[in-house]
């Protein structure tokens, strides 16, 4: 059954930022968009499963660090080689500055 996981603060991620997190079994990279929406996604390149948190964000994109493919991390979808499966991604909400994801 899917429950809301409290993740962090919304002071906790700059904004066009994100950051990794951990929880039970799974990883996931929660992103800030620069107008201050959140977003989650896996949080391992579907490539070669590199932390895409260690990645370089722009717009609404993510860059893999190791081989430099490209995910829109608002829906999932592969942008560019090498990487061809997109990512899952995860609802999120923001309550009393509190950010949490669905999972």
């Amino acid at each position: 059954m899917a429950e809301w996981i409290d993740v962090c603060s919304t002071e906790d991620i700059a904004p066009a930022g994100m950051m990794r997190f951990d929880h039970g079994d799974g990883t996931f990279a929660i992103y800030r968009s620069s107008n201050d929406g959140f977003y989650c996604t896996e949080g391992m390149c579907t490539h070669e499963k590199i932390h895409l948190a260690d990645g370089l964000m722009i717009g609404s994109t993510v860059e893999c660090p190791k081989h430099n493919g490209t995910f829109n991390f608002t829906s999932g979808e592969a942008l560019s080689a090498p990487v061809c499966v997109n990512l899952k991604t995860y609802p999120t909400k923001v309550e009393d500055d509190r950010v949490s994801i669905l999972i």
